[in-house]
């Protein structure tokens, strides 16, 4: 099974004057720490709201200093559970974003339609291994041969 992983992440940032700033070098700093080993994570703006439901910019400043609200997401391969592609996910990504806070905020079901393709390609692959696992023998066996030429040459010179 395969899972689409969003996790939320809480990114300080320091000397900033507008949210839009903020949101700028926020994910500008979190793309630095997530690459090269992450650059399969996608990053976007996260989604803030007040207690009455009232839309806020993922962006909190206080004193030149914001706390920016990021979405990350990443698919998670061969996974068992969706639990157990929520803990790779925050695992993953949290390996690389030290001291930043992590929450797992949606998880989602990837169905595979181009499985069955996969094991058509697969089997029609699996038989061209065959043939090579075939040819393989004789191509031992002539190197065999040629290995004995070469061995009593091999013993006149240390003799």
């Amino acid at each position: 099974m395969n899972c689409r992983v969003v996790v939320e992440a809480a990114v300080p940032v320091f000397d900033v004057e507008t949210p839009d700033e903020a949101i700028r070098i926020a994910i500008s700093k979190t793309g630095e720490m997530l690459n090269p080993d992450l650059n399969y994570v996608e990053i976007n703006m996260g989604e803030r709201t007040s207690p009455s439901g009232e839309e806020l910019p993922p962006a909190f400043i206080a004193a030149d200093e914001a706390l920016v609200a990021l979405e990350l997401e990443m698919t998670v391969f061969n996974v068992e559970r969706e639990e157990h592609a929520s803990r790779i996910a925050r695992k993953e990504i949290g390996q690389r974003l030290e001291n930043i806070p992590l929450e797992v905020t949606q998880i989602e079901i990837i169905e595979d339609e181009d499985a069955e393709d996969e094991t058509d390609d697969e089997s029609a692959g699996t038989g061209s291994a065959d043939d090579e696992a075939v040819e393989s023998p004789t191509d031992i066996d002539e190197d065999e041969s040629d290995d004995e030429e070469i061995l009593p040459e091999f013993e006149d010179l240390v003799e």
